[in-house]
């Protein structure tokens, strides 16, 4: 099915109060449900190619392969759903193409990004991402953070060395410890969450969720949900009213209603129609 009839996506990026240029990167494809945030670090415009390499290869080729790939099926050889192979398989590509191009290229050395990815299909979501850009979710009234960062803030959290609260005040805030494009290889966390008619993902780079307490931030959704496009637009204006000491980038999906994946006789008959 065409899923920009089940979501609403609207996303904005800016470069922040401090920064003079852009190193995020987003995209979307809402008929495939498809929705990508990369904030890019490294030298002057590295960053910026290492984010926009990433949002690239992950879209572009995942736009092809989702139309012969439904990606709620089974995958025979390793018993993943398929939305976890090709969510996978990109990312290792797009690793490999910043990897290669910061290893032969002087002015790129040292480049990479941090990433999120989130595909839509039969009421699910497949999350998958590196570093410390989040993926929050709105359901029901209740707000919470669905990814965990690869941070050393968040491994001081989990050891007990530091409690949320104190994490607040850190100065380690940006010391990710994994990001796409570093090594050859990189692991990146992959999850599938059930989504409901009514829900709001917030995707977004630290340069949101550094500025603007989650608390702020729930209380956008909750009172400007109604309006995608005027809570993006807010939300990068907190950001840059507390400082905007970072680029900021957000993009919202609200899922408007089910969709689940046609099977069997149903999916060969609309197969037909097509």
């Amino acid at each position: 099915m065409n899923m920009a009839e089940a979501l609403e996506i609207a996303s904005g990026t800016d470069p922040g109060m401090v920064r003079s240029h852009n190193e995020d990167s987003i995209a979307s494809d809402p008929s495939k449900g498809l929705v990508v945030l990369a904030d890019g670090m490294g030298g002057y415009n590295a960053g910026e190619v290492a984010s926009g390499m990433a949002t690239t290869v992950i879209t572009t080729e995942l736009q092809q392969l989702l139309e012969g790939c439904p990606p709620h099926e089974i995958d025979q050889q390793t018993g993943q759903r398929l939305a976890q192979k090709l969510l996978g398989n990109q990312i290792a590509k797009a690793n490999t193409s910043i990897y290669q191009a910061s290893q032969s290229q002087p002015q790129y050395s040292g480049m990479g990004t941090t990433l999120v990815v989130a595909l839509f299909y039969d009421n699910r979501v497949m999350v998958a991402h590196i570093g410390d850009s989040r993926l929050y979710r709105l359901r029901n009234g209740e707000f919470r953070q669905i990814t965990k960062d690869h941070s050393l803030l968040q491994e001081q959290i989990d050891s007990g060395m530091l409690t949320p609260e104190q994490a607040k005040l850190s100065a380690n805030k940006n010391l990710v410890t994994r990001a796409l494009g570093i090594d050859p290889t990189v692991e990146p966390e992959i999850h599938e969450y059930d989504a409901l008619p009514g829900d709001i993902y917030l995707l977004c780079s630290d340069g949101l969720c550094d500025m603007v307490s989650d608390e702020d931030i729930d209380m956008v959704l909750q009172t400007l949900g109604a309006n995608l496009k005027l809570c993006v637009q807010q939300l990068i204006q907190m950001a840059n009213d507390n400082g905007g000491r970072d680029n900021v980038s957000v993009i919202l999906v609200r899922i408007v209603r089910e969709f689940p994946a046609p099977r069997g006789y149903l999916s060969k008959f609309f197969g037909w129609l097509k």
